[in-house]
């Protein structure tokens, strides 16, 4: 990766610069790269750019917005730039398909960037989220508040100079930490002795916590009748069955109309990314399986692409067949879980779900047996997968997507689809329009049950999807009923998928460096400590897939170190509930149970 032509200050108007000629003055500079466009955008042209970007050039789709704090970088890319913070934006095109444009907007310390929220409504959860880990401030932002922390947490723990309670180290190493016996926590040296202090100038008496607010003047579905009415905001959570994990949806109604609902997340949060920072980049692969428990084959594909893109690595053809083998069964558990879970929503507790999700088990013996776990599977490896499929599996696998699941689906569609308690629960509840949903960077199901035909593997192919024979199922109602059944058309396409994929699956290796050494020089990266210290070239890289919520994307900055800089997690569940309040006004309070299973969320991923 080349360096960035871009200075610290802003060069005159270079009007051979992409979009200069429509925006004068607005990309200051570009940084070549072999996958991306990136361009170095002034801030206070920033929305003028990301304006015509998506009513001129159909850059519809926000998909991620990030933040890295260059302050303790020491790559040479560096060289010249003064700014501390580079927010990244990376905008797609859900009409022509294609890669990203990806923005950057370099910060000062303790300055301001104009919120995207205004041309983009979905950066509203993202920015939120940069401020509350980088401490970067939006101008314009609607309701500009921590989202994942809490109001009273003293600093921001992305910045590379914070340190968390019983702080050890910046990156793990492989000796002891304490090789002597002898060792002091962080926390024993703070004056104050614990993590619990406040941020300057916030009371913890005084302070309350906002509340959707909505003038019942203003408020769409006001008055019944003659009858006299009053707006209440009540608390669904923050835990309830329906959320996978702890959740908060902060509703505002009057009598059992919902005038306004804003989700409250952060219960759950761990810090992942900043845990992803202090491992290797191979320690890191394992911690992928805990974003979405129910989807870690998925979860691991999209960060070993993103890595592979700063390595340069081809993977072998049969580890691409057994890649996307394990994504499409992982997105077959996911749809018949989620369909499974909509039916508890509904009230129909327990037993029916049990229809929904038992070929699930069957696919989790097929992960057992190459990887060793059911769950939390960590099979992915960069430049391939960890083990071949065991003797037997391909007959195994055969079984289950060439009779057993195409009988589980139709045996489903059956049960469900003419269900009258299904229909009038599901039909014409949880409306929003797909340009709403677009515009609030909504992907996955979601938008294909609102008539957008975006599919990540057609629109951007990775692995070698562009070789399958498949459909994009789509549906325009765009409510909870679509949201199911676009699940059960889905799954019906993936079976399409992995009977190509089982009976055209060729011999050969199943990792690009099962023998060889890697480029760098650092040893084998299957087997030894050598294969855990690689370094990967000073750069950036995106990948993304199509997993089964939606876009799932990785960010990763490398400083030629043996951990990343910068780790990053565009997770769908989490930019999905976007969606969840727009969807909710005007429905009653038990729509909005079966709304946010719609939505088909989990909170690891959520909160990251």
């Amino acid at each position: 990766m080349s360096e960035a032509t871009m200075v610290a200050t802003a060069p005159a108007v270079d009007s051979s610069l992409p979009y200069n000629d429509a925006i004068p003055g607005a990309v200051i500079g570009t940084w070549a790269d072999d996958t991306d466009k990136a361009l170095f955008v002034a801030p206070d042209k920033l929305t003028a750019l990301l304006t015509h970007l998506r009513d001129k050039e159909q850059y519809d789709l926000l998909s991620s917005v990030t933040c890295v704090d260059y302050s303790a970088y020491k790559g040479k890319a560096r060289a010249g730039i003064s700014e501390r913070f580079d927010v990244v934006y990376h905008l797609y095109s859900t009409k022509k398909g294609g890669g990203p444009v990806r923005l950057h907007v370099r910060v000062p310390d303790n300055d301001t960037v104009p919120s995207a929220t205004g041309v983009y409504p979905g950066a509203n959860l993202q920015e939120r989220e940069v401020y509350d880990l980088f401490g970067v401030k939006f101008e314009g932002h609607p309701n500009l508040r921590r989202i994942l922390t809490w109001e009273g947490f003293n600093g921001h723990p992305l910045r590379k100079d914070w340190k968390e309670a019983y702080y050890e180290e910046d990156a793990k190493p492989f000796k002891s930490r304490h090789p002597t016996g002898g060792y002091q926590w962080h926390e024993d040296k703070l004056p104050w002795g614990d993590n619990n202090t406040y941020p300057a100038g916030w009371d913890p008496d005084s302070w309350q916590e906002p509340v959707t607010y909505v003038p019942v003047s203003q408020a769409p579905y006001h008055g019944y009748g003659e009858l006299d009415t009053e707006s209440i905001v009540i608390n669904l959570g923050p835990h309830h069955p329906s959320t996978h994990g702890v959740f908060r949806m902060l509703t505002r109604v009057e009598g059992e109309t919902i005038l306004a609902l804003e989700p409250e997340m952060g219960y759950l949060h761990r810090n992942h990314e900043k845990i992803g920072e202090r491992n290797t980049w191979l320690m890191n692969m394992p911690f992928t399986d805990r974003l979405d428990y129910i989807n870690s084959m998925s979860n691991n594909l999209g960060y070993a692409l993103a890595v592979e893109k700063l390595l340069d690595i081809e993977v072998p053809e049969r580890a691409q067949y057994i890649r996307v083998i394990m994504a499409e069964l992982t997105r077959i558990i996911n749809h018949t879980w989620s369909i499974g879970f909509i039916l508890n929503d509904l009230g129909a507790l327990q037993t029916p779900a049990l229809y929904a999700i038992e070929e699930r088990e069957m696919i989790l013996d097929l992960f057992e047996e190459v990887s060793g776990a059911r769950l939390m599977c960590n099979y992915m490896r960069f430049g391939g997968v960890v083990r071949d499929l065991t003797p037997g599996w391909e007959e195994r696998a055969k079984y289950l997507v060439y009779d057993r699941l195409p009988r589980a689906l139709d045996q489903l569609d059956e049960l469900l689809s003419g269900n009258e308690i299904v229909k009038a629960r599901g039909r014409g509840v949880g409306y929003l329009s797909p340009q709403d949903l677009i515009a609030l960077s909504v992907s996955g199901p979601m938008i294909r049950a609102a008539g957008v035909p975006y599919d990540i593997r057609k629109a951007e192919p990775y692995c070698i999807y562009d070789r399958f024979d498949f459909d994009i199922p789509t549906l325009p109602e765009s409510d909870i009923y679509a949201r199911y059944y676009i699940r059960l058309l889905e799954a019906r396409e993936s079976i399409k998928i992995l009977q190509q994929a089982l009976r055209d699956i060729p011999r050969g290796e199943i990792n690009a460096y099962a023998s060889a050494t890697l480029n760098q020089g650092f040893g084998t990266i299957m087997g030894g400590k050598g294969g855990y210290t690689f370094r990967p070239v000073e750069g950036e890289a995106y990948a993304r897939i199509e997993a089964p919520k939606g876009e799932l994307g990785y960010f990763v900055v490398s400083d030629n170190k043996a951990n990343p800089y910068r780790y990053h997690v565009r997770s769908p569940s989490f930019i999905n509930l976007n969606a969840l309040g727009p969807m909710s006004v005007g429905y009653k309070i038990a729509d909005a149970i079966v709304i946010l299973g719609a939505i088909d969320i989990v909170l690891g991923e959520v909160d990251r």
